[in-house]
């Protein structure tokens, strides 16, 4: 069984970002919910940040599951919004990171 593995880039509070790397046999939705406990320095599950306020979980899971047929998808990724951090879901990691305006 492969291990977890989460890394927090070091220095300011402000430019803090989490690295959450997902297990093949784990959904997306649990991997970032995670990452995302992570991120506001959280228990996943006493956590307040809820994934379902921002985003449908089933949904989720959904853009990275196999297709009816058995193949896999092409390699995608879902960004969206949580309070004020950008999270960017691909097939093998989370990353959770603040929201810079332009």
């Amino acid at each position: 069984m492969t291990e977890r593995r989460i890394s927090e880039s070091p220095g300011c509070e402000l430019q803090r970002r989490v690295q959450y790397e997902r297990r093949t046999d784990e959904p997306p939705s649990i991997a970032t919910a995670t990452a995302l406990a992570q991120y506001f320095d959280e228990d996943v599950g006493a956590t307040s940040t809820r994934l379902y306020d921002y985003i449908d979980p089933d949904a989720l899971d959904s853009l990275f599951a196999d297709t009816h047929t058995g193949s896999h998808r092409d390699a995608g990724t879902v960004e969206f919004q949580v309070e004020d951090a950008l999270v960017t879901v691909t097939d093998e990691q989370i990353e959770v990171k603040p929201e810079t305006t332009t």
